[in-house]
């Protein structure tokens, strides 16, 4: 079992439990991401390169990941839970987690670790997207609410990537100051947010035109791709012009 990577050697064996760092990391050295999680769908040839699936981010295969002996797994704070990180690295597994609930800290993130936990170059689209996204916030130009689920709904809420996302695209999250990160709510409270389109992505819940917009009677309903939402990774170029031209 791999105990760590000496400082300022490249790791040449990664596990990422995070689809949006799976894709990061990907980027630059394919080859090198020997686990991912079932939800790591980008980029879709993992496989080719070896990458072998160790189940979810909620739910991952530990013994698995430690057969891979990796030299360091990634992890993000909200998306994986401590009881599995604790439970790696008591078996002498290193694990570095992240914490990413704005633009500003993903950047930060993929800084540290490409610099200092891969030791690894740095992709050309961290510095496109940095340039993108960086600067004083744009004057508000709409509102904007944001189911994540149906049965019970959810919906986007306060200190998020998603929220913080949106508000540098131009657009306000209407539950941007909920107590709740994602609350419970309803369709109805939804429809009647004052917000001036409702986004309906298709992930995590797969919202879809047949499923979703029948809730909303008042305001209009845009359909978009929630990795170009809820993604810190290469989708945030994509993201950028997107999120932009929505209206």
């Amino acid at each position: 079992m791999r105990k760590d990577t000496p400082q300022g050697i490249p790791a040449l064996r990664v596990v990422s439990l995070v689809p949006s760092i799976t894709e990061a990391l990907a980027s630059v050295h394919p080859d090198r991401v020997v686990g991912a999680t079932d939800w790591c769908t980008h980029p879709a040839d993992l496989e080719a390169h070896g990458t072998r699936r160790v189940r979810g981010t909620k739910n991952p295969d530990l013994a698995a990941i430690r057969a891979l002996e990796p030299d360091v797994v990634v992890v993000n704070r909200e998306e994986n839970r401590e009881l599995d990180v604790r439970r790696l690295r008591e078996s002498g597994v290193r694990v570095h987690v992240t914490r990413i609930e704005t633009v500003p800290e993903a950047f930060a993130a993929y800084d540290e670790l490409f610099d200092d936990v891969l030791c690894w170059d740095r992709p050309g689209w961290l510095e496109q997207a940095r340039e993108l996204w960086s600067g004083p916030l744009p004057p508000v130009v709409g509102r904007v609410v944001v189911p994540i689920w149906r049965d019970p709904w959810m919906a986007v809420g306060s200190r998020t990537f998603t929220g913080d996302l949106l508000r540098r695209a131009g657009w306000r999250n209407v539950l941007a100051d909920h107590a709740e990160r994602y609350p419970h709510t309803t369709a109805a409270e939804l429809d009647a947010a004052g917000a001036d389109v409702v986004l309906l992505p298709d992930e995590p819940y797969v919202f879809t035109p047949d499923d979703g917009p029948e809730a909303f009677t008042s305001t209009p309903v845009r359909h978009v791709g929630g990795r170009l939402l809820t993604w810190y990774g290469p989708s945030l170029v994509q993201a950028h012009a997107t999120l932009g031209a929505l209206f």
